[in-house]
């Protein structure tokens, strides 16, 4: 019976020696990998470079936006203020306007009174006389 291996098909011992086409090969390999690795390293720092400015920038556009808020706060706590303020004063214009009615209507009646009282004093001594 044949084997059915032929002997050109077996591997020879010399298979695992490099020759000098494999070695060149084998060189260029190695540079094409050392190429490869560091277009690989550049792609790592151009993306770790992207993903800090997004970071920088994300901070920014927080900071910007607390800012705003801070400054809206402020301007929301000075109309309040303002507005209390100013209610507060027409508060005090108002109480003082309405005292100074309720004393003017005081006088009114005091006078009121007075011209009562000299009228009656200037009568009374007539009344008294015809009385008589």
């Amino acid at each position: 019976m044949e084997s059915g291996h032929k002997q050109g098909n077996r591997e020879s011992p010399d298979s695992n020696v490099l020759k000098p086409d494999d070695i060149k090969k084998k060189d260029i390999s190695l540079e094409e990998i050392q190429k490869k690795l560091e277009a690989a390293q550049e792609r790592r720092k151009s993306h770790e470079d992207e993903v800090l400015k997004q970071l920088a920038e994300k901070r920014e556009h927080e900071k910007e936006v607390l800012q705003k808020a801070i400054e809206e706060n402020n301007h929301f706590s000075k109309m309040a203020e303002e507005k209390l303020t100013h209610k507060m004063e027409a508060n005090k214009e108002n109480r003082e306007a309405q005292m100074a009615a309720k004393l003017e209507r005081f006088r009114e009646k005091d006078k009121h009174i007075e011209e009562v009282r000299k009228n009656k004093e200037s009568k009374d001594p007539a009344d008294e006389t015809e009385a008589d």
